[in-house]
Order: structure tokens, then C-alpha cells, then sequence
């Protein structure tokens, strides 16, 4: 065995997928090596901005819930063997006129999982929820397990332990080229038995063979400072979501540690993008969290500030987990379309699994690229 040579390699171990998969990769005792084009923990892909919401009662699809019920445990590790808060328990509350995909898609995960939630008309989210503003037809589900993570902490945190656990981690070192077995760099070429692909914003780059059409979008986040913080404060303030009329999602949280006001965002492909192209914001930006401000938390108006990200969105908006339809020995983590974070401490174990074992207990089979048939054929 060479100094080039690994039992695993992970492409985007900046990021959460591939620091989390290190890090369940070495605590294995699997020789692993993490490459990464930024460094760890990085702001120029999708995994920043100080905060990510976590649910439970997940409309997107019930399938998803076993997934989550396993990510909330693997965060309560991190945090215990980090001796670090990763993960805020506020509560949440999803809102949208009667009918809408958010509450009634919350609804029927929690009712299929018996995951504990509250049903609430407008008067009662008035009473409990007084800082947020919705129109008088609007209804809520409240679910007690929603809450956030620290993306920067746990990604830090993930790097740390991998290197610790013995992984090599080598943040500012691009792939230029892949085989099913070895990764070439600007300084070297690297062999390995099994290679994880955790790309990001940048896999239609670097997995041209794939054939699913994977849309980068430029998506906004903003901060807002109001004149009386305290009533937005962890513990007096959830997390909370609102449907918008074509079905989008303004969302946002309380003052999380070390952020300069009151989060709030548009949960909505952006315009489509090149990587890490128009990294600026622009006075609309700054606008469009100001007008989010002002319809649904109209009391935490103040000075803005703004962040860009990325959305990288797979064509039906789920995942794409699993072995590439090519390659077998190569596995493939991406296109998590603004939603994927809150699972990557979940991720980081199924990815270490279908590349040491091929195969892994958790139920990912809805998420594989194969969903979308032959190579090629997606568009």
C-alpha cells in the first residue's frame, strides 16, 4: 500500500455529505481520504448561512421520515462526542390556506409516523404565535421536533473527528479527472477501492456520464435586526414556513448564535446558474428578504443583511443516493434540491455503507438514480 492509495475516497468533504462521510468512514477504521476544490466548512456551495431547518413532519414525501427519526439521533452524537450544541429543538410551525401541500403533506406524514403535532386555525396561531403575520384563511401544524442545525459547527465538527479518527482531509486540492478507481488532482493521482461522489453544486462537472439533469440555482438568505431582539430569541420564537400562492415557501428562524438578526429565505429555485457564478448580492436581493420581513415577521424590520447559496435541483426535486449506473464501485450523493442538509448526518452513514458493503439497511432505494431510468434518457 502506497501513500496514494485509499480503501475510500470522498470528492466535497467540505461540505456536510462529504464530512460526514469521512468521518463514518474513519471512526470504521477505513483508510479514507476527503478531497475538496474550497476549504472545510466552506461558504461557496450550499452548506452555510449559520443555519438549516430540521423537521420531522416532512411534506415532501413520508418516506423520507425514517431517514430523519435516524438523522436526529446521529446529530445528538455529534454533539455528545463534540461536546458542542448542533442542534436546536425550537419547534415549528408550518402555515398555508386550508388544503395546502404544507400542512396537509405535514399532516399526513406525522399522521402516517406518529410524530407528535398540533393542528391550529388562525385565531390559535395568533394567540401562541404573535410576531407572525398570515392572511385570516390560513392554518397551521405545529410540530414540536422541528428545529435547526448549525451547518458550519457540524461541518467543522465532522472534519475534525474524521481526522482524529485517522481519515486525510485535504481541503484546497481540486479533482480534475475520476475512474472507477482513482482520483486525479493538480498534484497527484490517488487510487482507491471505492469512490464517493459528494460534488455539490459542481457534480454535472465532474459526473458527465450521469445523464440526469441536474439545475444549479442562486438562492437568497437574509438577516434582519430588529429593534427589540428578545422577543426573537431562542426559546420565544420557533422556526416557522408559510406556503406562498404558487406553492413556494417563505421560511426563516429565531437568533441563532452568532447571527446578526432574525433569518428568513424563499424556498424556491432561483435563477439557474453556473457554479460559484454571481457570488455578489445585488440591492434586489436585499429587497426580497426586506418585502419576506415585512409580510410574515413585520416586527423584526430593520437593517439587512445578505448571503448567497446554491440550490443544486435534481429533476423531482428528491435526492439522488446510490451506486452510479456505470460504475458501480462509484457512489453518488447529490442533487438535494434546498432540502438535503438536515440529513447528512444520516447520509454520511448510507454513503459509508454502499461503498464498503454495497448495500445498507436504510431506506434509500426511493431516492436512486435509476428512478429515472436508463442513463441518458432524463432530461
Amino acid at each position: 500500500m502506497t501513500d496514494t492509495h485509499f480503501d475510500v475516497i470522498v470528492v466535497g468533504a467540505g461540505g456536510a455529505m462529504g464530512s460526514s462521510t469521512c468521518f463514518e468512514l474513519a471512526r470504521r477504521g477505513v483508510r479514507v481520504l476527503g478531497l475538496d476544490q474550497a476549504g472545510i466548512a466552506h461558504g461557496v456551495g450550499s452548506s452555510h448561512g449559520l443555519s438549516r431547518m430540521i423537521r420531522l413532519a416532512y411534506y415532501e414525501h413520508p418516506d423520507y421520515v425514517p431517514l430523519l427519526r435516524r438523522a436526529y439521533e446521529r446529530w445528538r452524537e455529534l454533539e455528545a462526542l463534540s461536546n458542542q450544541r448542533i442542534l436546536e429543538m425550537t419547534g415549528a410551525i408550518y402555515a398555508g390556506p386550508a388544503g395546502c401541500e404544507l400542512v396537509e403533506g405535514s399532516r399526513a406524514s406525522a399522521t402516517q409516523h406518529g410524530i407528535a403535532h398540533e393542528m391550529l386555525d388562525r385565531q390559535e396561531i395568533a394567540h401562541r404565535f404573535p410576531l407572525l403575520s398570515l392572511p385570516d384563511d390560513h392554518v397551521g401544524l405545529f410540530e414540536p421536533a422541528g428545529g435547526f442545525v448549525y451547518p458550519e459547527r457540524a461541518i467543522t465538527a465532522y472534519a475534525d473527528l474524521a481526522t482524529r479518527a485517522g481519515a486525510t482531509l485535504r481541503p484546497h486540492e481540486a479533482l480534475r479527472a475520476w475512474t472507477s478507481n482513482s482520483v486525479t488532482t493538480d498534484l497527484t493521482t490517488y487510487t482507491c477501492d471505492s469512490l464517493v461522489l459528494c460534488g455539490g453544486a459542481w457534480t454535472s462537472a465532474i459526473v458527465r456520464d450521469l445523464g440526469i439533469g441536474l439545475r444549479v440555482t442562486r438562492q437568497v438568505m437574509g438577516w434582519s435586526v430588529p429593534g427589540d431582539p428578545a422577543p426573537f430569541a431562542i426559546g420565544r420564537f420557533p422556526c416557522w414556513a408559510v406556503q406562498q400562492p404558487d406553492g413556494s415557501l417563505y421560511y426563516g428562524f429565531p437568533i441563532t448564535d452568532g447571527a446578526p438578526g432574525v433569518k428568513v429565505a424563499h424556498h424556491k429555485p432561483g435563477p439557474v446558474i453556473e457554479p460559484g457564478q454571481a457570488r455578489e448580492w445585488t440591492q434586489e436581493d436585499v429587497e426580497s428578504i426586506r418585502a419576506i420581513v415585512k409580510q410574515v415577521v413585520p416586527g423584526a424590520r430593520g437593517a439587512v443583511s445578505v448571503r448567497l447559496c446554491m440550490y443544486t435541483n435534481s429533476p423531482d426535486q428528491h435526492f439522488i443516493i446510490g451506486p452510479h449506473p456505470h460504475h458501480p464501485s462509484v457512489i453518488l450523493a447529490c442533487g438535494f434540491s434546498g432540502h438535503g442538509f438536515k440529513f447528512a448526518s444520516v447520509v454520511g452513514e448510507v454513503l459509508a455503507d454502499l461503498a464498503l458493503d454495497g448495500r445498507t439497511k436504510w431506506p434509500v432505494g426511493f431516492l436512486s438514480p435509476t428512478r429515472f431510468g436508463p442513463p441518458g434518457s432524463a432530461q
